[in-house]
């Protein structure tokens, strides 16, 4: 997918520090710093991240992982998304998955030097900085969109994208639209195991791996192994 409209950055590491540099939301600027200064317990003596974080991965990955946004004491503290929620929380379930299913050397993420490397795939978030309440603002989803666009610019081999809730899944289907895609109607609806394949490039719906999800068996390992068992199938063709 090429980006279209305004500037193309040179590489993906210019669009990375593009992202980490950004200011255009203040409300979350200023909240993720707020929680920086004030950090969890927990985390107490960590100094936090508590900028825009960029995605993380293989530069020639056909799989692209697209979340929601960085959680506030996790990728908002760490610097990499899906990384440093807690054990067991969001990041470890779904690294668990992706090692299954042979898209990750190890089955956790809690620290930027834990030795994680991705295989074929590459994780981004519709937003990037960690939002109040994990509820981004629809504008503020709509800002953000221009940092996928230049990411996605940068992954020429991508050819499936499972997208993690529902603003993840409406994020891509915007990116269609911004870069001059007619899309039909009704859009196709966000569903778990939902696929829509567009221009050689299938989107996949999948529940998010919240621990509002995983905690109450709405989502199971067994669901993310279906999910992601299918996508290294296809890719096998």
């Amino acid at each position: 997918m090429k980006a279209s409209g305004g500037t193309r950055l040179s590489s993906l590491s210019a669009v990375q520090r593009g992202i980490i540099n950004c200011n255009q939301c203040t409300r979350l600027r200023v909240y993720c710093q707020e929680v920086g200064r004030l950090k969890k317990a927990a985390f107490r003596n960590d100094v936090y991240w508590a900028r825009p974080v960029p995605g993380f991965g293989d530069p020639r990955a056909r799989l692209l992982i697209l979340g929601l946004a960085p959680a506030a004491h996790g990728a908002n503290r760490t610097g990499r998304v899906f990384t440093g929620d807690g054990i067991g929380a969001s990041g470890d379930f779904l690294m668990a998955a992706l090692k299954r299913a042979g898209f990750a050397n190890i089955a956790t993420s809690q620290r930027t030097d834990d030795g994680l490397q991705l295989n074929d795939a590459y994780i981004a978030a519709a937003v990037r900085c960690a939002p109040p309440g994990n509820k981004p603002l629809p504008e503020e989803i709509d800002r953000c969109l221009v940092h996928l666009q230049h990411e996605v610019a940068h992954l020429p081999r991508v050819r499936v994208v499972v997208a993690l809730g529902k603003i993840a899944w409406d994020s891509w289907l915007k990116l269609l639209s911004m870069n001059g895609d007619t899309l039909p109607r009704p859009r196709p609806p966000f569903g778990h195991g939902q696929r829509w394949t567009h221009n050689g490039i299938t989107l996949v719906g999948a529940y998010h791996p919240s621990r509002q999800n995983t905690n109450t068996g709405v989502l199971t390992p067994k669901m993310y192994d279906e999910v992601f068992s299918a996508v290294r199938e296809s890719l096998r063709r």
